[in-house]
């Protein structure tokens, strides 16, 4: 039986690999696609690590392209869970690039992975709980409290909007779109 509570360095995973010309888009630059992959993968990890269990992506909540990652650098990924519900978990990831020869760092990337804990049945289980012991643990709790609020609101707020264009046709002014009516 897994502990009741558990730190979020107990579950930290870290990857780091060269980016090779295989990983490259038609631009030279590393696929976005390849480095989302090594998110979904590595929140994989660090979610199994937490809860002791497979898990499932559930929602990738946020995804920014910080900078362009180049053929050659040295990429690591560091997951680490942020929150912790019933059965999910947030892994917050960050994913940094070294220019080997220079030793010149960037961030490039920062993703909000949930993860669903499974059972062999597919049935969702519960997860740990976290204990938080730090400034940086509670703010990323937090925050993340924070993000789900909002994210429920707008998808209430969609939801509940009985859809007319003659009510948004107004703000439809400042946007880069014409009307063909």
């Amino acid at each position: 039986m897994p502990q009741q509570f558990k730190t979020p360095e107990e579950s930290r995973v870290t990857l780091s690999m060269l980016m090779l010309p295989s990983h490259a888009n038609f631009s030279g630059k590393i696929h976005g696609g390849h480095i989302l992959s090594l998110i979904d993968q590595i929140a994989f990890a660090c979610a199994a690590k937490h809860s002791h269990h497979y898990c499932v992506t559930a929602s990738v909540d946020v995804v920014d392209f910080l900078a362009p990652i180049e053929v050659g650098e040295m990429v690591t990924l560091k997951a680490t869970v942020n929150y912790v519900g019933n059965t999910s978990m947030v892994i917050g990831i960050r994913v940094d690039a070294e220019d080997i020869p220079s030793g010149a760092k960037k961030h490039c990337n920062s993703s909000y992975v949930t993860m669903v804990a499974k059972d062999d049945l597919g049935n969702s289980v519960g997860v740990p709980g976290l204990k938080l012991s730090t400034e940086t643990h509670i703010r990323r709790f937090t925050r993340e409290i924070q993000r789900k609020t909002i994210k429920h609101d707008s998808a209430r707020k969609m939801k509940a909007t009985n859809f007319s264009a003659d009510e948004f046709v107004e703000q439809l002014k400042n946007h880069n779109v014409i009307l063909d009516s």
